[in-house]
């Protein structure tokens, strides 16, 4: 496969907390949720919803941790980021078994697992590149599938020096539309993350011009260039009717995003998606942070729903 590394074995893997908890993280996650009350509600709730995608804040806590500390904060949805040997262990190399135990762990918490964060592109000029990435992203669908997500992250993601910029924007969206096709098999969803320099909204605009599998959809990512040219409203409004199921946040103290903007829009026109938190601000305590950040969230939705 292209994607071939050692995989893990059986000790590997549990050692890495998928299945094995300590009985203090697994009351934790219990005594959270139920003081909360949310355990059925938050998977039934239709309108927009906070979660977290494992980017930093999350990068060292294994699936039970994850699951107590989300509870916690209140983060109801988790993405995972893949390739970077993160403490969630959810890879590539898992086996069946250990796919249907991840599986198993979110559906019987509070916590829906959104899917996956993966680093794959399909901007290379070099067809051997691209090939593999296309090859990687169907794998990450299936484990996406396997372990109860509903759809995986992929970039656009760079212009480069000697090539036509219309040809790089056809190149991904042609790449998005093989990706879309075998993604719809598994029920899954492909978000095309607004990164890299050539992931500017009018430019995912221009890519998506070129995708007819509606398994394809736009992920923002909550950047302060989304506010140049026409601003930001102008430029949301070229994505809006694309829009997929997940957005990516950071740190919501910072003023020099719209964020009350965005979730006006979002809320005007319905949008029910998961808002994740990727975060990698230093702080001394991240449960504590990701709580202050929900709460600045919950006042944001509330001016929203007033307005």
């Amino acid at each position: 496969m292209p994607y071939n590394r050692k995989g893990f074995s059986r000790r590997e893997f549990l050692s890495r907390g998928i299945r094995v908890t300590t009985v203090a993280v697994a009351t934790t996650a219990l005594a959270s949720c139920n003081f909360l009350g949310t355990r059925d509600a938050t998977k039934r709730d239709t309108r927009t919803r906070f979660g977290l995608t494992t980017y930093q804040w999350g990068k060292d806590w294994n699936i039970p941790t994850l699951i107590a500390n989300c509870c916690t904060a209140r983060a109801f949805g988790v993405e995972l980021r893949t390739s970077q040997s993160y403490a969630h262990g959810v890879e590539l190399e898992l086996s069946a078994q250990q796919r249907r135990e991840v599986r198993k762990r979110f559906e019987d918490s509070p916590i829906t697992l959104v899917g996956i964060a993966t680093s794959e592109r399909y901007d290379s000029p070099e067809a051997a590149k691209l090939k593999t990435a296309i090859e990687n992203t169907k794998a990450y669908i299936k484990l996406s599938r396997d372990i109860g997500g509903s759809g995986v992250r992929v970039f656009p993601n760079s212009f480069h020096d000697g090539v036509p910029r219309a040809k790089t924007i056809e190149q991904i969206g042609n790449s998005l539309n093989i990706v879309g096709a075998f993604a719809a098999d598994y029920g899954q969803q492909v978000r095309l993350e607004a990164h890299g320099n050539a992931g500017e909204l009018p430019v995912l605009r221009a890519i998506m011009d070129h995708v007819v599998q509606p398994s394809v959809r736009v992920k923002l990512n909550s950047d302060k260039r989304d506010t140049k040219g026409n601003g930001f409203e102008h430029n949301f409004n070229l994505v809006k009717g694309l829009l997929g199921d997940t957005l990516h946040l950071h740190n919501l103290k910072n003023a020099e995003f719209p964020y009350q903007l965005q979730m006006d829009l979002l809320v005007k026109m319905g949008w029910s998606g998961w808002q994740l938190l990727e975060v990698s601000d230093k702080v001394p305590d991240r449960v504590q942070a990701l709580i202050e950040q929900r709460q600045i969230w919950d006042r944001l939705l509330s001016r929203s729903l007033i307005a």
